[in-house]
């Protein structure tokens, strides 16, 4: 390997964005990460201006200009940059340090998104409320469910006895009663648990999933509301339990549905969207590809005293509704190396599901 495809091979591996600028201060050079965090590709980035990338452009200009005049590093912390493709706005720290290239003055530039590392730290905090809560639930499971048994026994013993004496349909149907209750429980106890099959794994194409789901719903609302996909058919199969991730998906936008059909707001909708997502971390390993999943509504959104506890159990913000939904979302796509993450604003609600991608890009 010669020396340049080497140093290509090594900066396309870093976790931070790096940009080389000409005087003009127009980009020349972007490697992985900044294509990723920029949301394009080098063919479009590449010859722009990139002060045209940040919020305050006039102020990213003076920094620049600075470090080619000084010769010094310069520094800036939570700026503003768009990003282009899915119109947000990331904060970022950057660091533009000037150099000489071929005998002309450059910038080296390297950003760092603030935002992903505040979302990292609350995921890996969630992750770990959410396995002691698992555990926890898994303990009042068992202490539950042994005496749920034995009630359940002792109502049809008795209800057998009321048959045999002959005391009538009344004091048979309180002990149909006592039986049905129990098994609701014990239902509602195994969905605290979450799935209790070992996951199957097969190779599999996730609009088959969003597809399955999408159908499901509209045979619910029969058109009550409007259903849109906007999938990026460049995404290759992935491995995965083909039920648990139906469930997971179906259980998210039936949420979304769910918090529609009971809004007032005109025109409700649910929008599915496919996208890959290039270096990705989750749970505190980095993948380089990750199949991305949004659900987006533009219903009421979120409560804001329930938004961090969302996907705990009994959390829910609809009434009487069971809280279970997320919690078995989130175990089942835990247990793909996944997670799921939410933002929420009245009129835009997006849950994302990240999912990794192995085979074709990780062998």
């Amino acid at each position: 390997m010669d020396t340049e495809k080497l140093h290509g091979l090594l900066l396309d591996n870093l976790n931070a964005a790096v940009l080389l600028l000409d005087e003009q201060l127009l980009i020349t050079y972007v490697n992985s990460a900044a294509q990723s965090l920029l949301q394009l590709g080098s063919s479009r980035l590449l010859g722009s201006e990139m002060c045209s990338l940040f919020n305050d452009a006039e102020s990213c200009k003076k920094t620049l200009d600075e470090a080619l005049i000084s010769g010094n590093p310069h520094t800036r912390r939570h700026e503003q940059l768009r990003m282009l493709t899915f119109k947000d706005i990331s904060q970022v720290d950057y660091t533009a340090t000037p150099m000489e290239v071929f005998g002309k003055h450059a910038l080296l530039m390297e950003i760092q998104p603030i935002d992903r590392f505040i979302k990292i730290n609350r995921e890996e905090a969630l992750l770990s409320v959410h396995d002691t809560s698992k555990s926890l639930i898994r303990g009042l499971a068992h202490e539950i469910k042994n005496p749920l048994g034995g009630i359940r026994g002792a109502a049809q013993l008795l209800e057998q006895e009321i048959i045999e004496r002959g005391f009538g349909d009344e004091p048979r149907e309180f002990c149909q009663i006592i039986a049905t209750e129990t098994d609701r429980l014990r239902n509602l106890v195994d969905r605290l648990l979450g799935p209790n099959q070992i996951p199957q794994y097969e190779p599999i194409n996730v609009h088959e999933v969003t597809e399955h789901v999408a159908s499901l719903l509209q045979a619910e609302v029969q058109g009550s509301l409007t259903i849109t996909k906007d999938y990026d058919p460049s995404i290759p199969l992935l491995s995965g339990d083909r039920s648990q991730l139906i469930q997971a998906v179906l259980n998210v936008a039936r949420n979304a549905m769910q918090a529609l059909l009971e809004s007032t707001g005109a025109e409700p909708e649910i929008i599915f969207k496919s996208r890959i997502q290039r270096s990705f971390t989750i749970a505190g390993k980095r993948h380089r590809v990750v199949c991305r999943i949004d659900i987006i509504d533009n219903g009421p959104g979120i409560l804001a005293d329930i938004e961090e506890q969302i996907f705990f159990p009994m959390i829910s913000g609809r009434i009487g509704g069971s809280g279970l939904g997320l919690t078995i979302a989130q175990t089942a796509i835990n247990g793909h190396e996944g997670t799921i993450e939410c933002e929420s604003e009245p009129g835009n609600t997006t849950f994302s599901i990240y999912l990794p991608i192995r085979d074709a890009y990780e062998q």
